[in-house]
């Protein structure tokens, strides 16, 4: 594995970290990974107003992590690139592996 540079850890931050730092975001990721969908539908998803949806799609689709399409007058959102799903995953991995982990200390003690 090569050391990371200044230039790529920069990088890194700007599009994936800043994207995904946001518990709306990652749902929103994994949402549009499912299946293309729209505000209307995501905001139904979530549970929060539609101007709080498109902020979040609109740091998402600035960061290159999902992509939009118009169909009419419809904007659908899908993962721009399924290995940002690959990585979520692996991500929520390593927190369930910390959870259980943190359970099995709980419980000896």
């Amino acid at each position: 594995m090569t050391i990371l540079t200044e230039e790529e850890a920069i990088l890194l931050h700007r599009y994936i970290c800043e994207g995904v730092g946001d518990p709306k975001r990652l749902r929103l990721l994994y949402l549009v990974a499912e299946q293309p969908r729209n505000v209307s539908e995501l905001t139904e998803m979530l549970g929060v107003s539609q101007p709080t949806v498109s902020h979040h799609l609109r740091i998402l689709r600035d960061r290159g992590l999902v992509e939009a399409r118009k169909e009419g007058t419809t904007v659908y959102y899908s993962l721009s690139n399924p290995r940002i799903l690959e990585a979520l995953d692996m991500m929520r991995a390593i927190v369930a592996q910390f959870l259980a982990e943190g359970a099995q200390v709980l419980g000896n003690g």
